[in-house]
C-alpha cells in the first residue's frame, strides 16, 4: 500500500505539467483521469488504514485515519471538479457571456486553467499526506499561490480585486502560521535538542514535556493563521469576494476542499496542544472562533442577493460548526465533525456547480433576477434546490446527520449552552440560505417569457448528480469501512 500513497500524489502534479502544453481537448481528458484516479486511489486506503491506523511511505508521506478523511474530501472534490470543468469549458456561453473568457476548445485559456486546477488539487492532496508540520505549511502556501491565480483567471476588475485581497490576507495569515510553526519547533528543542524533524509522531511523543506557554502561544497563532485560510471570523474577509468572483470550478475547490484542508492543519496543532496543555484551553479557543464565525455567517446570509456570495457565507457558517464541534469532548461529536467535512464537500460542490450552470445558461447570479430556473434547467434546477436544502441541514442528507451527532456530543459532554447556541444559529442560517435561494429557483418565469429547457452540458449535470447521491448516502447510511475510519480518526484527536 506504500506505493498507493505515493501514487495518489502524482496524478495532479503530472496533469498540471502536461495540461499546460497539450491541446484543450487532451488537457480535459488528462484532468479527468488525474482527478478520478486520485479519488479512487484514496478510497483504496480506507480499509487498510481503518485496520492498521496508518500507512507510511518513506519519511515524507504518512496517511493516518485523520489525514485520510481530509484526503478523501479533497480528492472527491478534485475528481468532481475535473469532470465539471470538462463540460464547463466546452459549453456555450449564456446570455451574460459565460464565466470563461475564451475558454473554447481551440483556446489556450482552457489548458492553462486546467493546469492550475490540477496543481491546486495536487497541493491539497500533498497537504493531507505529508508527515511534517513545516512541509504542511509549504503545501498550504502553494495552494494560496495557485488558487489566487485561478481566482483572477477571468480577468475582470472584480476577479482581480478579489485575487489581490485573497493574496494579501491569506499571506498575512500564513505568515502568522509560519511563526506558530517556528514557536512549536522551539518548544521541542528542550526535549529533542536543537535539530530535529517536525514529524507528527515525534511531536506527539514529546508534547507532554514541551514548554506550556510556548505551545499556548503557538497554538493560538496557528488557529489564527490557518483560520485565515479556513475562513474563521474575523480573518474571513477574503472569502466572500474570492468565492463569488472565481470561476465556478475554482469556487467549488476553494469551498469544498481548501477550507477543510486548512482546518486539518489546525487539528494537527490541536493534537499537540492537548497533550501539552490538557483539553481545556485548546477546546475553548476553537469554541470562541467557532461561535463567532457561525453567528457572523448566520446573520450575513440573510442579506445576500448574489447566489455565489450566499454560498460563500454558507461556507463560513459550516467552518464555524466544525470548530464548535471539535471543541466538544465527546467522541460522537468528533465523528460528526469529520462526517461534516465529507458531507460539506459534496453539498457545496453541488451548490457551486449549480450556480455555475445557471450563470452559463442564464447569464446572472443575482437572486432577484432569477426566475424559472427549474423550468429552464430541468436537471440542474431541482438538484440545486436539493443541495441548498442539504446545506441547510435537512434530512436525509449527510449534513443533517453530522450536525445531529455534533449537537448530541455537545449535550453529552456538558456543553449545553454551546450546543444550544449552535442549534439557534443553524436555524437562523437555514432561514437565510433557503428563503431567497429556493424562492428564486422555484418561482416560474414571468408570463409570456419563452422558456427553453436545456442543460449547458451533460458532464456538468452528471457531476452534480454524483455529489448529490453521495450527500444522500452519507445521511442515510455511512458505509462500514468509512464509519470505522471516522471513529478511528476521532480517537486519534483525543489526548491519551
Amino acid at each position: 500500500m506504500e506505493e498507493v500513497v505515493v501514487a495518489i500524489a502524482l496524478p495532479g502534479l503530472l496533469a498540471g505539467l502536461v495540461s499546460w502544453w497539450v491541446p484543450a481537448r487532451a488537457a480535459k481528458a488528462v484532468t479527468v483521469v488525474a482527478g478520478v484516479s486520485s479519488f479512487v486511489l484514496s478510497l483504496a486506503l480506507v480499509s487498510p488504514v481503518a485496520r492498521q491506523g496508518y500507512i507510511a511511505a518513506g519519511g515524507l508521506f504518512r496517511v493516518d485515519s485523520l489525514g485520510l478523511v481530509f484526503l478523501i474530501a479533497s480528492t472527491f472534490v478534485y475528481a468532481l471538479t475535473a469532470v465539471f470543468s470538462a463540460g464547463y469549458l466546452s459549453s456555450p456561453a449564456g446570455e451574460g457571456g459565460g464565466a470563461f473568457k475564451g475558454g473554447g476548445a481551440g483556446s489556450r485559456y482552457g489548458p492553462r486553467f486546467l493546469a492550475g486546477l490540477n496543481l491546486f488539487g495536487w497541493a491539497m492532496i500533498v497537504a493531507t499526506m505529508v508527515n511534517n508540520l513545516a512541509i504542511l505549511w509549504i503545501a498550504i502556501e502553494v495552494t494560496t499561490i495557485v488558487s489566487a491565480l485561478l481566482v483572477s483567471m477571468d480577468d475582470t476588475d472584480g476577479s482581480a480585486e478579489a485575487a489581490w485581497k485573497y493574496v494579501l490576507i491569506a499571506s498575512l495569515g500564513l505568515g502568522i502560521a509560519l511563526f506558530a510553526t517556528i514557536l512549536l519547533y522551539d518548544a521541542g528543542t528542550g526535549v529533542f535538542g536543537p535539530v530535529y524533524s517536525l514529524t507528527f509522531m515525534k511531536l506527539l511523543s514529546g508534547a507532554h514535556r514541551f514548554a506550556p506557554e510556548t505551545v499556548r502561544l503557538a497554538y493560538v497563532l496557528a488557529v489564527l493563521g490557518f483560520g485565515t485560510k479556513m475562513g474563521l471570523f474575523p480573518v474571513h474577509t477574503w472569502l466572500p469576494d474570492a468565492h463569488s468572483e472565481a470561476p465556478t470550478p475554482v469556487s467549488a475547490m476553494l469551498s469544498g476542499a481548501l477550507l477543510a484542508v486548512s482546518f486539518y492543519a489546525i487539528l494537527r496543532y490541536f493534537q499537540i496542544a492537548e497533550r501539552t496543555l490538557g483539553a481545556g484551553f485548546p477546546r475553548e479557543v476553537l469554541l470562541g472562533f467557532g461561535v463567532a464565525s457561525l453567528a457572523f455567517a448566520a446573520l450575513s446570509v440573510l442579506a445576500q442577493r448574489d447566489l455565489k456570495r450566499l454560498l460563500a457565507y454558507s461556507s463560513i457558517e459550516h467552518m464555524g460548526i466544525l470548530a464548535i464541534g471539535a471543541s466538544f469532548a465527546a467522541p460522537v461529536a468528533i465523528v460528526g465533525v469529520l462526517l461534516q467535512v465529507l458531507a460539506h464537500a459534496a453539498a457545496k460542490s453541488t451548490a457551486f456547480f449549480g450556480a455555475g450552470s445557471i450563470w452559463k445558461r442564464l447569464g446572472t447570479k443575482e437572486l432577484g433576477q432569477l426566475r424559472g430556473v427549474v423550468g429552464a434547467l430541468p436537471w440542474t434546477g431541482p438538484m440545486l434546490v436539493l443541495a441548498i436544502l442539504g446545506l441547510s441541514g435537512l434530512p436525509p442528507f449527510g449534513i443533517f446527520r453530522s450536525e445531529f451527532l455534533i449537537v448530541d456530543g455537545g449535550l453529552s459532554s456538558g456543553g449545553d449552552w454551546p450546543a444550544a447556541i449552535l442549534v439557534v444559529l443553524v436555524v437562523v442560517a437555514f432561514l437565510g440560505l433557503t428563503w431567497s435561494s429556493t424562492k428564486a429557483m422555484l418561482t416560474p418565469a414571468p408570463e409570456g417569457t419563452p422558456v427553453v429547457r436545456a442543460e449547458p452540458s451533460g458532464l456538468m449535470a452528471a457531476s452534480m448528480l454524483v455529489a448529490l447521491v453521495v450527500l444522500a448516502v452519507l445521511g442515510v447510511h455511512v458505509p462500514g469501512d468509512l464509519s470505522h475510519l471516522l471513529a478511528r480518526a476521532a480517537a486519534e484527536l483525543r489526548a491519551p
